[in-house]
């Protein structure tokens, strides 16, 4: 028994370097280039016969390496050029590599770059691959141009494979990636096919796979393509990466911008179902919305709602409410929430201060609008602008 013991505990530790190696590489930590002699292809299939069955703490590996051969088939049963070329390329490359000054990244971006610009994108996917295998990791600006070219070219089999290598060998998606995902799919009528990639997607690795959902669905509903946003949105209650705050917080916003009140109404309420508690952003998103379309009382409700709930408001909270109440004869209660806001130590926009006066003006009340007129010039260094307004990327 004590040798059975020992047995399984060095089984167990071939494993844990294994995954050690295999989490190194994925994210890219830095290699020594300098010699190539020595390099020998790393094929992590080949380890697996050393992870005991039944290993339940290795599942995302599996995963993973589940993902890893089924693209690579699929990559290699593609009509591509000779198999002459990607070796002349990728022997190439190594030469390059030793007698180069010039970066590993830049040489191989050079080379990714020149195939798709040539149309060959499947000879290049075979090179990225070819690369990991020599231990070479490169960033996601290889992907990128891959993913580009790909979208261009309509190839939406290589366009998915490479957003799925990059998810796994790259250490996050960036809002680039998805952007260019988003803009190739744009055409996609099929929903099963959209539907099953997502699901691939949300298999590979848990935590990052819900951030990527989420910057594909904000990617989506930049191009206006809300229904394949609440697609992805609609699937991911049944996955593992659930829908979280961000996730409802940009559905909010896109059924928001483009009018669908009661849509956005319905899913603010799903949200508070699911014991997801709304924001400042979520709140800003309702209150703004509502105000375009001229609701002034269930934007008073929604306010009044969030702080009974403790959701702090902030600048964006108030500028809606004091010029839709100022613009809709309401001068006393814009005037009153601009006092709010002052109170909470907000500090008040230009927007804000030009939206009372003119308000003011219009109702005749001229001596007060030359008082807040006077008290914007005092401190209008210290006034919030529209550079302070510009959305941040995700």
């Amino acid at each position: 028994m004590f040798a059975a013991a020992i047995s399984k505990r060095k089984t167990h530790l071939r494993v844990s370097t294994l995954l050690r190696h295999y989490y190194c590489s994925s994210c890219r930590r830095p290699f020594s280039f300098t010699t190539l002699q020595g390099f020998r292809k790393i094929h992590l299939i080949n380890s697996v016969k050393s992870i005991p069955i039944g290993a339940f703490w290795i599942w995302p590996f599996f995963q993973i390496l589940s993902y890893y051969v089924s693209s690579h088939r699929s990559i290699a049963t593609q009509t591509s050029p000779s198999h002459d070329m990607h070796d002349r390329i990728l022997n190439e490359i190594l030469s390059e590599l030793e007698n180069s000054a010039i970066s590993c990244e830049k040489i191989c971006i050079s080379k990714i770059d020149k195939l798709c610009s040539a149309g060959d994108l499947t000879t290049a996917a075979r090179l990225l691959r070819s690369l990991r295998e020599q231990r070479i990791f490169l960033g996601p600006q290889a992907y990128n141009i891959l993913l580009q070219a790909a979208g261009e070219q309509d190839d939406t089999d290589i366009l998915l494979h490479t957003f799925k290598d990059l998810l796994v060998f790259c250490n996050s998606i960036k809002s680039a990636s998805c952007q260019i995902l988003a803009k190739a799919l744009v055409k996609e009528s099929d929903d099963v096919f959209l539907l099953k990639f997502v699901r691939e997607v949300s298999e590979l690795i848990i935590p990052i796979s819900a951030i990527t959902l989420n910057r594909i669905i904000f990617a989506f509903g930049e191009f206006r393509q809300i229904d394949k946003a609440l697609i992805i949105f609609e699937e991911m209650k049944n996955l593992k990466c659930k829908p979280d705050l961000v996730t409802y917080n940009t559905i909010l916003v896109m059924l928001g911008r483009c009018g669908q009140v009661d849509d956005m109404l319905h899913k603010f309420a799903e949200m508070k179902e699911a014991n997801i508690a709304p924001d400042t952003i979520s709140y800003n998103t309702i209150i703004n919305s509502l105000r375009k379309v001229g609701r002034l009382d269930l934007c008073s409700a929604f306010f009044k709602e969030m702080g009974e709930r403790g959701v702090q408001p902030d600048l964006q909270t108030y500028t809606p409410l004091i010029d839709n109440f100022g613009r809709s004869g309401n001068i006393e209660e814009a005037l009153r929430l601009f006092d709010e806001m002052k109170h909470r130590r907000i500090r008040p926009s230009i927007y804000v201060y030009r939206s009372l006066i003119s308000n003011l003006n219009k109702m005749g009340k001229l001596k007060l609008a030359t008082k807040f007129s006077n008290e914007m010039d005092a401190c209008l260094s210290g006034l919030v602008g529209s550079k302070d307004f510009k959305r941040k990327k995700r």
